[in-house]
């Protein structure tokens, strides 16, 4: 379907085509010295001491599990609202996710209080998930993790650039491993793409032995003469990086900051013309919206059947929207919790609808989109005409 108003839209210029046309003509294409300098420049713009590159930001939690040494005999807090990945990387290894609350019915993310009655003396690990961009309480948590002894990874696949504590700290910075991802919806996309972050020079070192097979030397490595082989020290996995999307990747990251400021702008506007809207209610306070980075912007409606209602309303005005199904809902996933033990998640995966909302999107665009959402919204049962 050609969308009016698509989800998102990726805004490719002349120098990002340029930047991977010069890669390809040097034909150096595998993970190598772009992918270093990209490591470097993310590091540097999230204020990580060190970062890691690999293929997907589902291969940044697997191998942050990993690094971490997460085992089948662990447990760990999972929100309930998120993406699946989150819950994967824990069963990767082999560890038990337990699915927790949101923090309050528009606060979308953890807290403190929503994870203090799931640790167990089982508890490893949380993963504090800034979920849409908005971030999550990881100085609380990370208070509540060292007085018990946990770990906590920060699933900031969604949340590169969103501001976690008061002194300016970024989104994967705060916990044991911070986990990105370059996936072609998010603030910095290469197509497919992750990175991990951490403060601690053991755990990179054994991310970057992990993404690629175990080995002791790299191919880049190898093609400097750095060494004619090499060993294979466990049992590790091809999620390495290539040299044309490190290139997209840097060329994209001198453009990160201005593009999250122009998403803010974008939901500044929102909030302001959707703030008289009947059986609209707004996610997350104004001072978390000035943090955020922004990769979504979600409603709320009154229940599910109003908010299936508005995206039927939207996509036929031509508007595309989205939402995220509580993690308990999937088939396959069910047994992690019974519906109806976690009552703000599911209420808020039932009744949030995110809108169109990408660094290009114009203030008539946003205009039009809160017309249309009006427009669905006056015809919905409950609401005053």
């Amino acid at each position: 379907m050609a969308w009016q108003i698509p989800l998102t839209e990726l805004t490719i210029g002349e120098d990002d085509v340029a930047a991977v046309v010069q890669c390809l003509e040097e034909g150096w294409l595998t993970m190598g010295p772009r992918v270093d300098q990209f490591e470097r420049g993310v590091a540097a713009f999230c204020g990580a001491p060190h970062a890691a590159a690999v293929n997907s930001g589902t291969a940044a939690l697997h191998l942050a599990c990993r690094a971490l040494e997460l085992v089948p005999e662990d447990e760990v807090i999972v929100p309930a609202l998120t993406f699946v990945a989150s819950v994967n990387a824990p069963r990767y290894v082999g560890a038990t996710p337990v699915l927790c609350d949101t923090a309050s019915p528009t606060d979308l993310n953890l807290s403190v209080e929503s994870v203090e009655p799931h640790i167990t003396e089982r508890t490893r690990a949380i993963v504090a998930v800034h979920f849409c961009g908005y971030p999550a309480d990881v100085v609380g948590l990370r208070r509540l993790c060292d007085s018990r002894g946990i770990l906590l990874i920060e699933d900031a696949a969604q949340g590169i650039g969103c501001l976690v504590s008061e002194d300016g700290r970024r989104a994967g910075t705060v916990g044991d491993a911070g986990c990105l991802s370059f996936f072609s919806k998010k603030q910095l996309f290469v197509g497919e793409g992750g990175m991990v972050l951490s403060s601690d020079e053991e755990t990179d070192k054994r991310v970057r032995l992990l993404r690629s097979h175990g080995m002791s030397a790299s191919t880049w490595d190898r093609h400097r003469g750095y060494g004619y082989s090499y060993d294979v020290v466990d049992v590790g996995y091809n999620f390495r990086l290539d040299e044309p999307r490190a290139a997209l990747g840097l060329s994209r990251l001198a453009k990160l900051e201005a593009g999250i400021e122009a998403r803010r702008r974008a939901v500044r506007q929102y909030r302001e013309l959707l703030a008289d809207v009947p059986g609209v209610e707004l996610a997350w306070s104004d001072e978390q919206v000035e943090r955020s980075s922004h990769f979504a912007f979600p409603i709320l409606l009154d229940d599910a059947e109003a908010c299936d209602a508005m995206r039927t309303g939207l996509a036929d005005r031509g508007i595309q929207t989205t939402r995220y199904p509580v993690i308990h809902g999937f088939s396959g996933y069910r047994e992690l919790a019974p519906m109806g033990s976690l009552p703000n998640a599911e209420s808020a995966a039932g009744r949030h609808c995110a809108l169109p909302l990408s660094a290009s999107t114009s203030e008539a665009e946003v205009e039009q989109v809160v017309e249309a959402v009006r427009s669905v919204a006056t015809g919905l049962p409950g609401s005053v005409r």
